[in-house]
């Protein structure tokens, strides 16, 4: 059973003649609407308890407007939704909190709406407050809050009381990188608890690494939903294709079932990648610390007046372990011919802990993809690192210390 169902959600913005005429309307009564814009479409998926779902697309996409139709706050103009368990939800910073009331003031308002008795919330009081860690201005007016401060005393209200499903619309985007962390961490035991997870986000990385489904919007329609590493990797590529008219994507399935995602205008391809050990042979496993040399092998089909080569190392969940191109390094190419060979190799260390790697491949002109993107390569090489000859250590870098004791 889901604890989440949305179908067929629309939401439009009518303009009417008038406030009579919008009234009429509700009753199909009047004239018709002026102009009509809709902002979410026949949007319609599931959730299943304790999932976490990200829900990813460019700004004006419809994803706080879908959030908010699902809480309650906005009415859908066509279509349902059905939630079987409690929310809690961060929307719109500082959305229902009195900017004229305190922190305390508004964390027992804003718990009383989710229905606790002011006893429950007097007795989760100093849990809220010691989470939020604001001090002395717990008890002094919301409106001298800064927006970091104002996100910090929402998400301890919203995650106070264990919520069946929690919703979080961008607002972690505005703290410090000290409060995300510790907000990160009470969402995943929250996880580890069975609570329910809709995250929207332009942090990828989150994504990637807090769920295990995500959602694609495009211009309030769902384009694609599955793997949080699929539908980000063919969100950037979505995008670069917008930035260039000829641009193309396709997706390949791999032998385990992975998808790999593949966009660009094909002047330039990856034919082929391998990692050599420092004598030039190939390597199957990867040993922590060793030197390695990363060969990838060019192919120009058009004319290219400067092209670049980047790559990005990822670990299991997707998350960007290191990244690099010949731009940042100073060795772009210029006025490269069409039907050159180009081959490069890049030479590093690998500190990295064991685990299994992907390696994404870029191909364009400027310091990114998004600007003449000849080809964008995800999953373009999986490798294994293995720790064959180091003390055991946890950890995706290894950084093994010298040690001194007095």
């Amino acid at each position: 059973m889901s604890i989440l169902d949305v179908r067929q959600l629309g939401k439009a913005y009518r303009q009417y003649p008038s406030e009579l005429h919008r009234i009429l309307g509700w009753f199909g009564l009047g004239r018709a609407p002026v102009s009509e814009h809709w902002v979410l479409q026949d949007v319609s998926f599931s959730i299943a308890p304790g999932e976490a779902v990200g829900i990813v697309g460019q700004n004006g996409a419809g994803k706080s407007t879908l959030l908010k139709l699902i809480t309650g706050t906005q009415f859908p103009s066509t279509g349902s939704v059905a939630i079987h368990g409690r929310v809690s939800a961060i929307l719109e910073l500082g959305m229902g909190f009195n900017q004229d009331l305190t922190g305390r003031e508004n964390a027992f308002h804003t718990a009383g709406l989710m229905g606790f008795s002011r006893d429950v919330v007097q007795e989760h009081m100093p849990d809220m407050e010691a989470f939020a860690e604001i001090g002395e201005y717990f008890d002094q007016p919301v409106r001298t809050y800064s927006s970091g401060m104002q996100m910090r005393v929402a998400f301890a209200v919203a995650t106070a009381f264990r919520p069946e499903i929690l919703i979080i619309d961008e607002a972690l985007s505005v703290g410090d990188a000290y409060f995300q962390h510790k907000s990160f961490n009470r969402i995943r035991e929250f996880q580890e608890q069975g609570t329910t997870l809709l995250l929207v986000s332009h942090d990828h990385q989150a994504v990637r690494s807090v769920c295990n489904r995500a959602i694609l919007l495009e211009k309030g329609r769902l384009l694609k939903e599955g793997n949080p590493n699929e539908i980000v990797d063919f969100y950037n590529a979505l995008i670069a294709e917008k930035e260039g008219d000829d641009s193309t994507i396709r997706l390949e399935t791999l032998g385990d079932g992975t998808v790999r995602t593949i966009s660009g205008t094909g002047e330039a391809t990856v034919i082929s990648i391998q990692l050599l050990d420092t004598k030039g042979r190939l390597l199957e496993i990867v040993g922590v610390g060793d030197t390695v040399t990363l060969y990838i092998k060019v192919k120009v089909n058009a004319f290219i007046s400067r092209l670049v080569l980047g790559y990005m190392l990822r670990d299991r969940l997707g998350k960007s372990i290191f990244g690099t191109n010949t731009h940042l390094l100073g060795r772009e190419l210029e006025n490269v011919q069409a039907g050159k060979l180009i081959d490069f190799r890049f030479t590093f260390v690998a500190n990295m802990g064991p685990g299994s790697y992907s390696l994404s491949t870029a191909l364009h002109s400027t310091r990114t993809h998004l600007e003449n993107n000849y080809e964008w390569r995800e999953l373009a090489h999986v490798f294994e690192v293995a720790n064959l000859r180091h003390a055991e250590f946890e950890g995706c870098n290894w950084m093994e210390p010298s040690i001194e004791i007095r």
